[in-house]
């Protein structure tokens, strides 16, 4: 198995050693000269080809199958016949009927190369495959995960060589598998002597490449291919989401969230600093409650995959900064003012242990680097998932959540910037506002002629005006609007004008619509009403909305701004919350700039993607780790322009920027309705 490929010469008539062989790999390309009789696997080694194994050609593991392929290829310059392998053998009749194997696949540990042969490494067999994301406007990740399974052999003890089972346990890991240094914990060395003895001085070990060397995290008896996890955490202001993933095949096995119980501390992130300054276990109080979430999270996610807490070897947080310090047990105080501090802004490798995560004893925890004071890991991670500093185009990628981040970029450099959006886009601080579940507005058309409104429910294929609907929806029926209904909701009632540019909702005298009821001194719209039940949008939800969406435009134009331009190429909409928002109503609205409709687009969840990323690749923590130290902040908080811009955005779309391409899809009518008129009128007339 140590056999070096020979090299390979195009001149006529030179001499190639009798015993050697050509092979040709595909869909990588690769090709060489190897003796003959070389195991496929050893083949692919010596020639850097991409063929996973956990046994290390022992023949057990069954990883490494390749299809081998026959015929002539005048392309490659050979012809590749049946005898060019050797024979199939006990060993892939052994796993053909145990697990079964694809007509035409051989083991490469098995199959030896006894004649000139392409040999193609099915994506499943390959050690860096690629996982396809099922995200939007996102790339495949690259599955090189740094926790690996290694199976070696152990060399007994020797009263002539008194080395310790440890030592002779790093010694095979060198010499079978390249691993280097190999260093253990507490934990694990105390399992270590009855786990060599049971497998009969064979074991699986889990080895975790830091770049401070390779750390083995657990030791099982003999061969042992149990799947080990990780789980990806994107701990946002509201909600925590964990993804679990199997680390051998970068599937996600299970996703979970739940509100994060810090908002009972304050809904935004300066309540929740102002809390730890006025309160002196404030912010250890937050702390708790973020980590009995998580670890409640990867409890339940265990549970719906089937799952045990000791196979989780891995975790991978991304957060805005408050919640990023808060996870780590660091006081956020600092955050609460200028210059905003970080505590640490690059990227950090703890144990689990150190932060109170409950997984494997010898879990590792990955956290990704800050890019500043307030753009934090989940900023870091929308970009790992979006990659504006890939784009040829000028690309505008918004993460709408309570705090938005905010990345303009493309090859040339990327800026970034934090905007306080508040919680009103999740539904919070609207009358009939409420969480995305079952029975929440979330699709809503008005007809521009009778202002009639039409309406979608989550968990319901219908629309209201459709037969069945009541019955569908079941005795919970309507129970309010989330984020994505009440932007399009607002959207609709501009275009049909019961709502001005100014945002003021029209009376019904105004607009003829009977919806318009009065609201005290103002008027709502009534969209749903049943049962003495009634779902209305009132004219401080419109307030709420708007003062939203000027942020997170205001926060877009400053970074258009630094970068001298007055239009951009390509929106991306990421987060929970953006996947959902429907790209004419979010422009209508005003809260992205104008650009052509069909280039905005949503990346889904892109910091939790970024998150898995990280889990599955430790290319892209190089990755990140680099272009972190490359994004520029722009700190808006002290930036005069963006108050000047945050006014001119409060109008519906603008007060004065243009939106050629939103005009050539929709005309906003002209109106402009008189705050208070109507109310003002009646107390006139009572007098």
């Amino acid at each position: 198995m140590d056999d070096k490929p020979a090299p390979e010469s195009d001149a006529v008539g030179a001499a190639v050693a009798s015993d050697d062989v050509l092979v040709i790999f595909t869909p990588s390309g690769k090709r060489g000269r190897v003796a003959r009789g070389t195991p496929v696997l050893t083949a692919a080694r010596q020639l850097g080809v991409d063929l996973d194994s956990v046994c290390g050609g022992r023949g057990i593991c069954s990883k490494c199958q390749v299809a081998p392929a026959f015929g002539a290829f005048p392309k490659h310059g050979l012809t590749a016949r049946a005898e060019a392998l050797s024979p199939w053998n006990d060993v892939e009749q052994r796993y053909a009927d145990k697990r079964g194997m694809a007509d035409g696949r051989r083991l490469g540990c098995q199959a030896r190369l006894m004649g000139d042969m392409v040999i193609d490494v099915p994506p499943e067999s390959q050690t860096h495959r690629q996982v396809i994301r099922k995200d939007l406007d996102a790339a495949p990740i690259t599955l090189d995960p740094l926790t690996r399974l290694h199976y070696v052999e152990v060399a007994e003890p020797d009263m002539h060589e008194p080395t310790g089972d440890f030592e002779r346990l790093s010694a095979a890991l060198a010499t079978q598998w390249g691993v280097e240094g190999a260093t253990v914990g507490l934990s694990t060395l105390q399992a270590l002597q009855p786990a060599l003895r049971a497998g009969g001085w064979a074991a699986t070990v889990a080895v975790h490449r830091a770049p401070e060397g390779p750390r083995v995290l657990h030791v099982w008896p003999g061969f042992h291919e149990g799947a080990i996890l990780g789980v990806a955490f994107d701990v946002g202001s509201t909600t925590i989401a964990c993804h679990l993933c199997d680390l051998g095949t970068g599937a996600v096995l299970a996703s979970a969230g739940r509100m994060n119980p810090q908002i009972r501390f304050g809904e935004d992130l300066m309540s929740r600093v102002s809390w730890s300054m006025m309160n002196p276990d404030g912010a250890a109080d937050m702390t708790r409650a973020a980590r009995e979430a998580v670890n409640d999270l990867i409890g339940e996610v265990c549970a719906a995959a089937g799952a045990a807490r000791d196979q989780v070897f891995e975790a991978v947080f991304v957060g805005n900064p408050v919640m990023h310090h808060l996870l780590l047990g660091i006081d956020p105080v600092e955050l609460g003012g200028a210059p905003f501090a970080l505590a640490v802004s690059g990227a950090l490798r703890l144990s689990a242990r150190e932060i109170g995560v409950s997984a494997h004893p010898e879990a590792q925890v990955y956290v990704l680097p800050c890019i500043a004071g307030h753009v934090g890991a989940d900023a870091a991670a929308v970009a790992l998932a979006a990659a504006p500093h890939r784009a040829d185009a000028l690309t505008l990628v918004v993460d709408v959540g309570t705090n938005a981040e905010i990345l303009l970029g493309d090859r040339e450099g990327v800026l970034a910037c934090s905007s306080p959006t508040g919680p009103a886009f999740e539904g919070a601080q609207i009358a009939s506002g409420q969480r995305a579940a079952p029975g929440a507005v979330e699709r809503v058309r008005i007809d521009p002629a009778t202002r009639e409104p039409r309406f979608r429910v989550i968990g319901c294929d219908l629309w209201s005006d459709e037969p069945g609907f009541a019955e569908a929806v079941g005795p919970g029926g309507v129970t309010g609007i989330c984020g994505s209904g009440i932007i399009e909701v607002l959207a609709e009632m501009r275009i049909a004008g019961l709502l001005d540019a100014d945002g003021v909702i029209g009376s019904a005298e105004q607009t003829g619509s009977a919806r318009c009821v009065p609201d005290g001194r103002t008027q709502a719209y009534v969209l749903w009403e049943a049962a003495g039940r009634r779902i209305a949008v009132t004219q401080n939800d419109v307030r709420a909305i708007q003062l939203a969406k000027a942020a997170l435009y205001a926060g877009a134009r400053l970074l258009m701004d630094e970068r001298g331009v007055e239009t951009v190429a390509r929106v991306v909409l990421a987060g929970a919350f953006g996947a959902h928002i429907s790209p004419l109503h979010a422009m209508v609205l005003g809260m992205i700039p104008d650009c052509p409709l069909d280039h905005v687009t949503s990346a889904g969840n892109a910091a939790g993607a970024g998150a898995r990323m990280a889990l599955l690749d430790a290319g892209s923590r190089t990755e990140i780790e680099a272009l972190a130290t490359r994004i520029v902040k722009v700190e808006t908080a002290i930036e005069p322009r963006f108050q000047e811009h945050f006014v001119a955005a409060m109008a519906l779309p603008h007060k004065t920027a243009a939106f050629p391409h939103l005009d050539a899809v929709v005309s906003l009518p002209a109106v402009a309705f008189k705050p208070g008129a109507e109310a003002s009128s009646r107390r006139r007339r009572r007098g």
